[in-house]
């Protein structure tokens, strides 16, 4: 998925030797050997399918790609390096609350909380999984993360993840008796849908979907309605039937090869994205800002965007 963050070890590799030019050097700011700072850096470039580095007899000397890919991480490790100078000034190890959506805790947030961890493990991390309002005043919750336009009256709000839309299903209907190779096929088939859409997300809308194909005998109202998107998820894990899958979410069930994408290619972007919502004084918690700065790195987006009040 375009969103699936490389090993931080392994972009951290690639960073330090941009910067130094060579695998030595980076290899003592890292406290590791120089080969396995080539090791690291290899690996990246296997995982991103380019070359970073050209290997000369003088040096290393970064490619197209590589001078193309360097400056959004080290503005990233800028961010990284900062959050934790917060921490270490204010010398405090406490505790941070954070409210978010279920379904999004446990499809993105949760499988690369190791990161933080070890990234700022004085921080007590408690998350509360709650798709509700928050009530900021009363000092419970020191951030949110929702999914929306980023419009919350009076609250900051800062973008940390953009999302993408695709129809998604189990392995084991590709090559059944009726196999699924375009959405005509789904006449064939159960429509899984979440009934609790906002009209803002017209993708999510199985209708919008078969109009832009032309697909005129399936009814987009037919099928299972789910009122919780982990309950249709789960019934399409089993092969209850296709449903509209939203990237973040079904993540780690693509890696795992437990969903497939049926109709390769056809992607939306999502109307709505997700947020990291606080009072902008919270924003001054040396703990709230760490993990904002760890959550726009994390979910690939830069400094200067997507950012309200």
């Amino acid at each position: 998925m375009s969103r699936r963050l490389p090993p931080l070890n392994a972009l951290r590799a690639f960073e330090t030797a941009a910067r130094h030019g060579g695998f030595t050097k980076a290899a003592i700011e890292m406290g590791v050997t120089p080969a396995a700072v080539s090791h690291q850096v290899k690996a990246l470039e296997d995982i991103l399918g380019v070359p970073l580095f050209r290997r000369l007899s003088r040096g290393l000397d970064l490619t197209d790609a590589g001078r193309a890919y360097l400056p959004a991480l080290t503005r990233g490790f800028d961010r990284l390096a900062r959050a934790g100078e917060r921490l270490r000034e204010g010398g405090l190890a406490g505790r941070l609350t954070v409210s978010v959506l279920p379904s999004f805790c446990a499809g993105w947030l949760a499988p690369r909380l190791v990161d933080f961890q070890a990234l700022c493990p004085e921080v007590g991390l408690s998350l509360v999984s709650d798709p509700g309002l928050v009530s900021f005043g009363q000092g419970e919750v020191d951030m949110a993360i929702r999914y929306g336009r980023g419009i919350y009256p009076g609250l900051r709000s800062i973008r940390i993840l953009s999302e993408e839309i695709f129809p998604v299903c189990a392995p084991t209907l590709l090559n059944g008796e009726r196999p699924l190779r375009t959405l005509a096929d789904l006449r064939y088939h159960t429509i899984l849908r979440n009934v609790d859409v906002l009209s803002g997300e017209a993708w999510l809308y199985w209708s919008n979907w078969l109009v832009v194909a032309g697909v005129e005998d399936v009814d987009p109202e037919s099928g299972l309605g789910f009122t919780e998107g982990s309950a249709m998820y789960a019934a399409c894990l089993a092969g209850a039937g296709v449903a509209i899958g939203r990237a973040a979410l079904v993540e780690s069930d693509l890696r795992s090869g437990r969903l497939v994408r049926p109709f390769a290619g056809l992607t939306r972007p999502a109307d709505f994205s997700y947020f990291a919502v606080m009072p902008s004084a919270n924003l001054e918690n040396p703990r709230v800002a760490a993990f904002v700065d760890w959550l726009r790195v994390a979910g690939g987006v830069e400094e200067d965007s997507g950012e309200g009040s």
